[in-house]
């Protein structure tokens, strides 16, 4: 399979489309070694969101790295926040601006299309599938898009990164009482510094599948990896930190669920 499905019982879907660490071998014969440490990885996320299964939740998460293709960009690989930098559909260089590419051997326009249908589109009509089965149940749904990230990315920011960061499409994606009900868990303890639709405004997943006026509310998470992993290689997870965000990140997604069946 290209990606990793369960379908819940809730009005809720948590899609993961960058946790993917797989490549095939016709693609990482060509990567640099950078690459191949897959620095960018969302990583670790679905143990991270391992209560979900308990909680009744249905959950997508990629197999393929978002080097082979970034499920979170649109199709046409049009830039999300112009006039700032990003990387694209496939990626050419990491977060760090190192080439993913040995010199001369990037996808040209006609693999990026097959990638695109070979990779992207099963997905997405996934998650388009789940959205519209469980409409059909609850008349209601919530999309929850999870990412993460180094809390310093020169490259796309100043500074250190807040530690929660949603987006909504600037409050486009969502009815303003999910956002109220989520944001307000987050901001009423005092362990992690919160933004809202600051530098991360939700992407393609967030804005494309969120159409409040048809009952589908979508909000994006992108969290600080320095809250349960560390952010050098290798990368590796780190329990008592997890379990503390575990917490903020259960009761979030309850509050969510609450104002999706409210």
């Amino acid at each position: 399979m290209d990606f990793q499905f369960k379908a819940g019982t809730l009005p809720f879907l948590v899609s993961m489309p960058h946790v993917g660490t797989d490549i095939p071998d016709a693609i990482a014969a060509r990567l640099s070694p950078e690459a191949l440490v897959r620095p960018d990885t969302d990583w670790h996320l679905v143990e991270l969101y391992d209560f979900l299964e308990a909680m009744g939740a249905s959950t997508i998460s990629a197999r393929w790295s978002r080097y082979v293709i970034d499920l979170n960009r649109p199709p046409e690989n049009t830039n999300l926040y112009p006039g700032m930098d990003t990387t694209g559909l496939c990626p050419v260089d990491t977060f760090g601006s190192e080439p993913l590419y040995k010199a001369g051997m990037e996808p040209d326009e006609a693999e990026v299309r097959e990638r695109l249908e070979r990779y992207w589109r099963p997905y997405h009509a996934q998650v388009r599938a789940e959205l519209d089965r469980l409409l059909a149940i609850h008349g209601k749904v919530v999309l929850w898009d999870a990412h993460s990230i180094a809390s310093r990315v020169p490259r796309f920011f100043e500074g250190q990164l807040p530690d929660l960061n949603f987006g909504t499409a600037s409050g486009e994606s969502c009815d303003p009482g999910l956002e109220q009900a989520v944001v307000g868990v987050a901001k009423a303890q005092e362990r992690f510094t919160v933004a809202v639709n600051g530098r991360f405004k939700g992407g393609y997943i967030t804005r494309h599948f969120g159409r409040p006026a048809g009952n589908v509310h979508a909000i994006q998470l992108e969290m600080c990896q320095y809250l349960y992993m560390d952010e050098c290689a290798p990368f590796a997870y780190r329990p008592g930190h997890a379990r503390d965000v575990q917490v903020v990140l259960q009761q979030m997604m309850e509050a969510a669920v609450n104002w999706v069946r409210a």
